[in-house]
C-alpha cells in the first residue's frame, strides 16, 4: 500500500481476514457466505478493501497469497466504480493497472481471470442491456460468466456489493431496481442461470441498509463493524461544525453570502501560511454554495450576478477562467456578468485544482466526496435540513487525511444559513446525527464554537515550555509487534536525516540478535530436532485387503523429503512473522553459506516462541531508547512527519513520553454559563478568556491567581493539544487530562504545575492518583507541582483546598502502591497541604 492505515483500518482488515477464512471453512453450495463490512462516511472503506485484495492477492504478515483470487466489484453507478477503480489505482503499490477492469458491454468471457478485480454496475445488467443475453457477437452472458467463475473456484472468488455511496435523490424505481439486481447476486436467479455467489462481501455505510438488501437468503451472515468514535479520533474528519445564523428576522442572505466568502477566504489564508511554513503541498480550499431550484425562464431563484459581484469586490480582482463551476443538469457553460460558469461532474470537482467556488442545488449526493470543501452557503430554506445536513456529511473529512495539530481554524467546516434561526438550526444538528457520516466531536452555532490564539502577553512562557512531555494513547490503537516499530523508526529517523545510520545500525543489531539466538538453539540441542521435522516427514501407509475385509496400518514405511519449493515457501511465511524483510537481509548475511540452511534457520528461529520473545524484547527496549535519544529533534519536524512517529509511539506496547508542544491556536467552547477569567495562556481577539469551570475548579483557580501565578491554562479533555497522562485501571492503560496547568515564576525561571481538582467519590480517584504519582517519578525535572486536589473543612470549619503533591518523594512513595480510596483517603488525612 501507498499509504498507511490507521489503527482502526488494520483492526477492520484483520476482522474481514478472519471473517473470510470462517466463511471458507463453513461454505457449502446449501449454505453461502455473506460478510457485511459497515463503516462510518469518512472512514476509508475503499482503502481497507484495497488492502484486503491486495493481502489476498500477494500474501500478508499472517496468510499466503493467492494470485488466482477473482474479485467483482458491484455498485448501482458507473461513476461511483470509476471512483472506486481511481482510487485502488492510487493506493495500491501491488495491483496493477491492467488488473482492475470495467466490464463494458463488449465484454465475453467464459470465465472471469484470475488475479483481476472487475468493475460492475447495475444499470448495465437490466434485462435490456447487452451484458445479459447472448448474440452473435456474445458467446456467453455476463450471468453464465460469472456462474462458471463461482463454480470453478468458489473459494477464490469474492463478489463486493457496494452500497456505501446511496444517493438521497435517486428514484424509488431506480433504487428498487438496483436493489433487485444485487440481491440476485446473494439469491441467485434461476431464471438468469446465475447461481448464489458463494462469498458476498457488503461494503455499507448504514448497516440496516444491506440487512434489507439481503433480507430472506439463506446466507450465513458475518458482520465487521468500525466504530465511529474511532474514526473520530483518527484525525481523518473535521473537529467541529461550525453553523452560522442572523439572530434578525429580515432577508440578509447576501449579507450571508458576503460572510461565508469572507469565512472562505480566511481558510485560504489560513491554509497557504501553513502549506509555506509546513512545506506542503498547497490545499485550495472550495467555497461550496448551494443555490434556490429556477422555473422555465430562469437557472435559479437566487441571483448569481451578486454572488459573482460580492465574490470578486471580497477577492479584490476578477474571477480567472475555471475558478467558478456549476453542477446544474443540461445547462453546460452559463454566462453571468462576464464570467463564464463551467458546468462540471462532481467527482472532478475535488481533483481540479483551479476550482474555488461551486454552485450547485441538489445533486452532490451520490459519491461525492470533497475534502476541499470547507465552507458551504446555502440559500436554501429550513424545509431542505435534511439534504443541507447530508451534504455536509460529504463535507468533513480533512484534506491532509490527519488532524492539523498547529492552527484550529483547520480542523473546522463552517455552514452559512441565512434562512434558518436557532430553532431550524437544531434541526440540521439532529439531522446530521442520523446521518451515514461520522459526526465530528463538536457540533454547534459560531456563538458556542470558538477559536483561542496565544495570549502574547505570555510569549516568554510559551518559548519556555520547551522541555514539558505529554504522553498520547489512541484508545482505537492497534499495538503492532516491536520488531517491526523498530526498524520502522530507524528507518525514519535516516529518511528524515536526524540519524543517517540508524537504519543500518538498528538493522546489523537485529540480526546479530538473531544470530545469538539461532546460536542458543543450537547450543540447546533442539535444532537438529527442528531441522528434521522441517526438512523431512515419514509417510504412514493404510492399507485394506478386500479378501480378508481388513485393514493394515504400516507405520514411517517411507520418509519424504520436503521440497526446495516448500522451503522457501515457509520462508517467505517466517518473514512475514519478523517483518520489513529480516528474512532476506538475515540470508544476504549469510550468503555464502548453503542458502537452504539459512532459509531454514530463519524458520526454526520464528518458530521458537521463547526466542521471538527475546528477540521483541530486545526490539522494545531498542525502540524506546531510539526515540528518547532523538525526541526533540523528532519534535521539530514538519507536522505531516511527526504525525508518522506519533503513530509509531501510539502502536507501542508501553506508554512513551513525547515533546508537549501547544499550539498558535486551539478550538474552544463557551457556554450560557461561562465567565471571564484573567490570565489565560490562550484569549480571543479581544483579550478576553471565559470559560465553564465548576466550583472546585473555579476555587482553585482564583487561589492560584491570588497567591501569585503568572498564568494558567484550562486543559481540555481529548484534544489534540492537551496535556495527557496515562493511567491504569483494572489492567487496562487509559489517560486523564489534569484540569488545570499553572505557570508560576521564581529566580530561575517559569515552573509549571499541574492540578487536578478531583471529587474523592469517583471510582477512578485512586487509579488517577496512582498513574500522577508513577508520572511524578518519571517526570519530576520537569514539572513543578503535581497535585490532587479535594475540598474538604478544615479545623477552622471553613472549606478550604486540600492539596497532595506527588512531587514530593515521600507523597508519591506512599501514593503509588495503593490498591483503594480508602487507603487514598487516609493518605490525604496525613500528608495533604493547605496552600491559601
Amino acid at each position: 500500500m501507498r499509504v498507511t492505515l490507521f489503527p482502526f483500518q488494520e483492526t477492520a482488515l484483520a476482522e474481514l481476514h478472519e471473517k473470510i477464512n470462517k466463511a471458507h471453512l463453513m461454505w457449502s453450495e446449501k449454505d453461502p457466505q455473506v460478510i457485511s463490512f459497515s463503516a462510518p462516511t469518512g472512514s476509508g472503506k475503499t482503502i481497507i478493501m484495497t488492502a484486503l485484495f491486495e493481502e489476498i492477492l500477494y500474501g500478508g504478515s499472517d496468510n499466503i497469497g493467492d494470485p488466482n483470487s477473482v474479485f467483482v466489484w458491484l455498485s448501482d453507478s458507473p461513476e461511483l466504480n470509476e471512483q472506486t477503480r481511481l482510487k485502488i489505482e492510487s493506493k495500491s503499490d501491488k495491483i496493477r493497472v491492467r488488473d482492475l477492469v470495467t466490464v463494458d458491454s463488449n465484454f465475453d468471457a467464459e470465465y472471469l481471470e484470475g488475479g483481476r478485480i472487475y468493475f460492475i454496475n447495475t444499470q448495465k445488467l437490466g434485462s435490456d442491456k447487452l451484458l445479459t443475453t447472448k448474440s452473435d457477437t456474445r458467446q456467453y452472458t455476463i450471468w453464465e460468466t460469472l456462474t462458471n467463475t463461482a463454480k470453478r473456484i468458489p473459494k477464490q472468488f469474492y463478489v463486493v456489493i457496494d452500497e456505501a455511496h446511496r444517493g438521497t435523490y435517486t428514484s424509488a424505481q431506480a433504487e428498487n431496481k438496483a436493489q433487485s439486481i444485487m440481491q440476485k447476486f446473494i439469491k441467485g436467479s434461476e431464471e438468469d442461470g446465475l447461481c448464489i455467489m458463494p462469498l458476498v462481501i457488503g461494503v455499507t455505510a448504514t448497516p440496516q441498509r444491506f440487512d434489507n438488501l439481503i433480507a430472506g437468503t439463506t446466507s450465513t451472515v458475518q458482520k465487521v463493524i468500525v466504530p465511529p468514535e474511532q474514526v473520530r479520533e483518527s484525525g481523518l474528519l473535521k473537529d467541529r461544525i461550525i453553523i452560522h445564523y442572523p439572530d434578525i428576522q429580515l432577508g440578509a442572505d447576501m449579507t450571508m453570502f458576503k460572510g461565508a466568502v469572507e469565512n472562505w477566504l480566511n481558510k485560504c489564508a489560513h491554509w497557504k501560511a501553513y502549506c509555506e511554513r509546513e512545506n506542503e503541498k498547497m490545499v485550495n480550499p472550495i467555497l461550496v454554495v448551494q443555490v434556490e431550484d429556477g422555473n422555465e425562464r430562469e437557472i435559479t431563484r437566487t441571483d448569481l450576478g451578486i454572488c459573482i459581484d460580492l465574490l470578486e469586490e471580497a477577492m479584490g480582482r476578477k474571477l480567472l477562467p475555471g475558478e467558478v463551476v456549476h453542477t446544474f443538469n443540461d445547462y453546460g457553460t452559463i454566462k453571468v456578468r462576464d464570467v463564464e460558469i463551467h458546468q462540471i461532474e462532481a467527482s472532478r470537482i475535488e481533483d481540479e485544482e483551479n476550482v474555488k467556488v461551486v454552485f450547485f442545488k441538489m445533486n452532490l449526493s451520490t459519491g461525492w466526496d470533497c475534502p476541499r470543501a470547507e465552507t458551504m452557503m446555502s440559500f436554501r430554506s429550513e424545509q431542505d435540513y435534511t439534504y443541507i445536513a447530508q451534504l455536509l456529511g460529504r463535507m468533513i473529512r480533512t484534506p491532509l487525511a490527519r488532524r492539523i495539530a498547529s492552527d484550529a481554524e483547520l480542523n473546522n467546516v463552517s455552514l452559512f444559513l441565512p434562512y434558518f434561526d436557532k430553532d431550524t438550526v437544531k434541526n440540521v444538528v439532529n439531522a446530521l446525527h442520523d446521518s451515514e457520516s461520522v459526526m465530528p466531536t463538536e457540533t454547534g452555532t459560531n456563538k458556542e464554537l470558538i477559536t483561542l490564539g496565544r495570549n502574547l502577553a505570555y510569549s516568554d512562557v510559551f518559548d519556555s515550555m520547551d522541555k514539558l512531555i505529554t504522553y498520547r494513547l489512541d484508545s482505537s490503537r492497534k499495538q503492532a509487534p516491536p520488531l517491526k516499530l523498530l526498524i520502522q523508526l530507524s528507518r525514519a529517523l535516516t529518511m528524515d536525516g536526524i540519524d543517517l545510520e540508524a537504519q543500518k545500525a538498528v538493522k546489523n543489531a537485529v540480526l546479530s540478535k538473531m544470530d545469538e539466538e539461532i546460536a542458543r538453539i543450537k547450543v540447546s540441542g533442539d535444532f537438529d530436532g527442528r531441522v528434521a521435522s522441517i526438512t523431512g516427514f515419514a509417510l504412514n501407509t493404510l492399507t485394506f485387503d478386500y479378501g480378508e475385509n481388513a485393514y493394515s496400518f504400516d507405520e514411517a514405511t517411507q520418509t519424504m523429503t520436503v521440497t526446495e519449493f516448500d522451503i522457501s515457501r515457509h520462508f517467505e511465511q517466517a518473514g512475514r512473522i519478523l517483518g520489513e524483510g529480516l528474512h532476506k537481509e538475515y540470508w544476504i548475511r549469510h550468503s555464502t553459506r548453503d542458502h537452504i540452511e539459512v532459509k531454514i534457520e530463519v524458520i526454526v528461529l520464528t518458530s521458537d516462541t521463547a526466542a521471538m520473545e527475546r528477540i521483541n524484547a530486545f526490539a522494545e527496549e531498542k525502540f524506546i531508547s531510539l526515540y528518547e535519544n532523538n525526541k526533540r529533534s523528532i519534535a521539530r519536524l514538519n507536522e505531516a512527519r511527526k504525525n508518522i512517529y506519533e503513530r509509531l509511539i501510539n502502536a507501542s506496547a508501553q506508554p512513551i513520553a513525547i515533546p508537549w508542544v501547544l499550539p498558535d491556536s486551539i478550538d474552544f467552547s463557551v457556554s450560557d454559563n461561562s465567565i471571564k477569567i484573567d490570565r489565560h495562556l490562550y484569549c480571543s481577539e479581544d483579550g478576553t478568556f471565559q470559560a465553564s469551570l465548576n466550583p472546585w475548579e473555579k476555587g482553585v483557580i482564583e487561589e492560584e491567581l491570588k497567591n501569585g501565578a503568572v498564568c494558567w491554562l484550562r486543559n481540555l479533555d481529548r484534544k489534540k493539544w492537551s496535556l495527557e497522562i496515562p493511567y491504569e485501571v483494572g489492567g487496562v492503560i487509559t489517560s486523564m487530562f489534569p484540569d488545570l496547568v499553572v505557570v508560576r515564576a521564581d529566580a530561575q525561571g517559569y515552573i509549571f504545575d499541574i492540578l487536578e481538582p478531583h471529587d474523592p467519590s469517583r471510582k477512578d480517584n485512586y487509579p488517577k492518583a496512582v498513574g500522577l504519582a508513577k508520572f511524578a517519578e518519571k517526570h519530576w525535572d520537569k514539572f513543578g507541582r503535581i497535585q490532587l486536589i479535594r475540598q474538604k473543612k478544615g479545623l477552622d470549619g471553613r472549606e478550604h483546598f486540600y492539596r497532595l503533591d506527588m512531587a514530593k518523594v515521600a507523597v508519591r512513595n506512599k501514593v503509588r502502591g495503593i490498591t483503594s480510596n480508602e487507603e487514598l483517603d487516609r493518605i490525604f488525612d496525613t500528608d495533604a497541604e493547605r496552600e491559601d
